[in-house]
């Protein structure tokens, strides 16, 4: 799954450990969303969402993986 958490943490000037920390989780967490290896649990992106002040649905790009989902079924 496609989320926007390395590009909203780095803008912000955030380490991955700082994020881990405030979202309790590993940096490891925090490394395998952002490479694609792990989606997170809806309560993780809701953590993550209200440290950037954005929605889980903009978090998580939902229309964005939404379509891709659609166009892999469509195959």
């Amino acid at each position: 799954m496609k989320t926007r958490i390395r590009e909203l943490r780095t803008s912000g000037g955030m380490t991955q450990q700082e994020l881990a920390d405030m979202v309790s989780v590993s940096s490891r967490t925090i490394i395998s969303i952002e490479t694609g290896r792990y989606s997170p649990s809806l309560m993780l992106a809701y953590r993550i969402a209200r440290v950037f002040n954005i929605s889980v649905e903009d978090l998580c790009c939902l229309e964005e993986n939404r379509r891709l989902d659609d166009e892999t079924d469509d195959s």
